[in-house]
């Protein structure tokens, strides 16, 4: 299963969310693959509410990356600023 690092607490435990289960897991920060970032995306392996294994998605981060750039692109663009003008 994927899951995406959503944050780190108390610079001690990483929050991954597994959002095909409906579930986060908090593991150990130092258990996380070198190199892990906030946002980046994992492949997991869970038994008994725990994971087990963890590995970087260097593929999937990519492709979330770009869907979050070309949509806040989108959102910039067809921002044209207030209908509403200013009492001054």
């Amino acid at each position: 299963m994927k899951g995406f690092l959503d944050r780190i607490e108390n610079d001690r435990h990483a929050v991954i969310i597994v959002e095909e289960i409906n579930q986060q897991f908090v593991i150990a920060k130092n258990h996380l693959p070198s190199g892990s970032q906030i946002h980046d995306w994992f492949e997991l392996s869970e038994k008994d509410g725990d994971i087990i294994n963890i590995s970087l998605d260097r593929k999937t981060t990519e492709i979330q990356k770009n869907k979050t750039e070309n949509l806040i692109n989108r959102v910039r663009t067809k921002n044209k600023g207030s209908k509403f003008k200013k009492r001054g």
